[in-house]
């Protein structure tokens, strides 16, 4: 990716206005709404004691029909309708104290014997107002129409003691009327790779939807796995998603798609989107002017305190950017980018066929519908966002609510936020002081001719020192567990470049003490590699839930040693890669 970059002048101003103006709004907000003397008191509540909020319906057209029946849905951003999967004895397989923290919920709570009930669906949630969202989408680069939440159920949203709004929201609660052929209903393998991902990314620090619960149906749910004409039949499950909103690109495009009618409500949803969730936005014209050229030739201008939805979409475009870099940090493939599955928080979100690589492959996909191009492959991530934000900014032209030029100035900020940042997270991950692009362009290109895993390498390249007098017989010393199987060649086209590396070191001034330590909270020496959750997922098919309850602790500390958990950073044995556990089809 050679995105056009703007004056780095400009992207300092944007950034720090931006930071400064959501530092003065979440300052004002506490003042307003946070009782001062509860601020350092942890509230925990039972269930029927959760604070209900419904803005979402209570703000935004809704479908005047209540149904389930799968159709066409138009003028609206939602239909009411109640969980209704079948339900048989359900049993909570695994939960999140983290996520309960963030509701006020009482872990207590999970023990509760009717909590699976409630969170299947079964028995209502006092307080809920359940409905599905409608929105379209780009799929694999082609527009797919109405989509919508064809299994997920929000509840509403909870307002937790600090006034942060959380919307909890059902996946595999049933039929809707945005199912299409589809039954409405999860699986007990997706929904733990679901539940473990949500919560394994946002303890390596990436935003990310949160999962507060998984339990099971108790019934049986028919699944074509690969598409293949041989079906079978798998436990069923319902994963309990939280989020401060699910709201998507597509939810946006949907109402552009459908011509000059509903236009308006792009505007509304826009509006909604900016009050609750960018606040700050509201307050942007308070600031001095913020004036940016834009383009080769610098004559166009792009004033953001004119036009809050330039402002906005600039923002989402630099979210989504900041999202990506961290996605290539670490190595995630997330393998189902279409439009629909992307946040306008800047979220990760959708959960299905995603992985970490292994070995070092950047053409690497994990979903087996993608193989034929490869789109969505690790290497391609950060220009598809970028053709995904240039659709977004396109549905808000289609409204009237920003120019062409504004649209064009939010492409070029996600490609000088995503480079910016990548180059940064780069720099971290190598513990160096400055970004050097030969240097990283070279390990790249080793890392992919050897299938060096890339988690183990780089949690393994803290352990060398800087010391420039090492004998070039010892260089790979260090490295030695990771780079298996290599030749005299290639030892010493990996021996020039720790050299190199050697060599940066030095000039850094840095400890090695220091170094290592700095290093290894970067890079994980634990991800959530898919032969682990197929691991789990094995297990609890025949009932023990207790390997995905220790898979969650041990990613609930990824950049820590965890000594006696070894196991968990392993390379990934012979078995992992047949199809089902390295690569996934988009069922579920």
């Amino acid at each position: 990716m050679d995105p056009s970059l703007p004056d780095p002048a400009s992207s300092l101003s944007v950034d720090s206005v931006a930071d400064s103006l959501k530092s003065q709004s979440l300052r004002e907000q506490g003042n307003d709404r946070i009782n001062k003397e509860n601020k350092n008191k942890k509230v925990k509540l039972s269930l029927e004691d959760l604070n209900w909020d419904h803005s979402f319906v209570r703000e935004l057209p809704g479908d005047p029909q209540s149904d389930s029946i799968p159709r066409q849905v138009f003028h609206a951003c939602y239909t009411k309708v109640l969980p209704s999967a079948e339900i048989e004895n359900p049993e909570l397989v695994a939960w999140s104290d983290s996520v309960a923290g963030l509701l006020d919920l009482d872990s207590h709570e999970f023990e509760r014997p009717d909590f699976p009930l409630k969170f299947s669906g079964a028995s209502p949630l006092t307080g809920a107002v359940p409905y599905a969202q409608c929105y379209g989408g780009h799929q694999f680069g082609t527009w797919a129409g109405q989509l919508g939440d064809g299994r997920a159920i929000t509840l509403g949203e909870i307002l937790n003691s600090k006034s942060q709004r959380w919307e909890l929201q059902l996946k595999g609660a049933g039929k809707t009327p945005y199912s299409r052929f589809a039954d409405g209903l999860a699986v007990l393998r997706s929904s733990i790779r679901e539940f473990l991902c949500s919560e394994a990314m946002h303890f390596l620090g990436i935003p990310t939807t949160r999962a507060l619960c998984l339990v099971t149906t108790g019934k049986l749910v028919t699944r074509d796995m690969f598409y293949d004409g041989n079906p079978k039949e798998e436990p069923g499950a319902i994963v309990c998603r939280v989020a401060q909103s699910f709201l998507r690109f597509g939810s946006f495009q949907i109402h552009a798609s459908k011509g000059e009618e509903d236009l308006g409500i792009v505007s509304t949803l826009a509006d909604y989107a900016i009050r609750h969730h960018f606040p700050h936005i509201e307050n942007i014209s308070k600031s001095e002017t913020l004036s940016f050229s834009t383009g080769d030739n610098g004559q166009s201008v792009v004033d953001l305190t004119s036009n809050k939805y330039a402002a906005w979409v600039v923002e989402i475009a630099e979210r989504t950017a900041s999202l990506v870099a961290r996605w290539q940090g670490v190595g995630f493939t997330h393998g189902v980018l279409n439009t629909d599955n992307m946040s306008i928080l800047g979220l990760t979100i959708d959960y299905g066929p995603f992985g970490f690589l292994d070995a070092f492959d950047p053409s690497y996909t994990p979903n087996t519908t993608d193989l034929p191009g490869r789109r969505y492959c690790f290497a391609n991530q950060p220009d598809i966002c970028s053709w995904n934000i240039t659709q977004f900014a396109s549905t808000l032209m289609a409204a009237h609510l920003i120019s062409d030029k504004e649209a064009s100035y939010a492409v070029e900020r996600y490609g000088t936020k995503f480079m910016d940042e990548y180059q940064a997270i780069i720099t971290q991950k190598l513990g160096l002081q400055k970004y050097n692009k030969q240097l990283v362009n070279k390990l790249l290109n080793n890392l992919a001719v050897d299938k060096v895993d890339y988690t183990n390498f780089f949690r393994s390249l803290s352990n060398i020192k800087a010391d420039p007098g090492i004998p070039e017989g010892e260089l790979l010393v260090p490295l030695k567990a990771v780079l298996l199987d290599i030749g005299k060649e290639r030892k010493e086209a990996w021996a020039s470049w720790v050299q190199s590396y050697i060599q940066e070191l030095v000039a850094s001034g840095i400890s090695d003490e220091e170094r290592k330590a700095s290093m290894d909270l970067v890079n994980p020496k634990y991800v959530l590699r898919n032969y682990l959750c197929q691991s789990a997922i094995d297990a609890a098919e025949i009932g023990d839930f207790g390997e995905v309850r220790r898979l969650l602790k041990v990613m609930e500390r990824p950049y820590d040693e965890q000594p006696g958990m070894e196991k968990y950073a392993r390379l990934p044995p012979a078995w992992a890669y047949r199809p089902g556990v390295c690569m996934l089809s988009c069922s579920s």
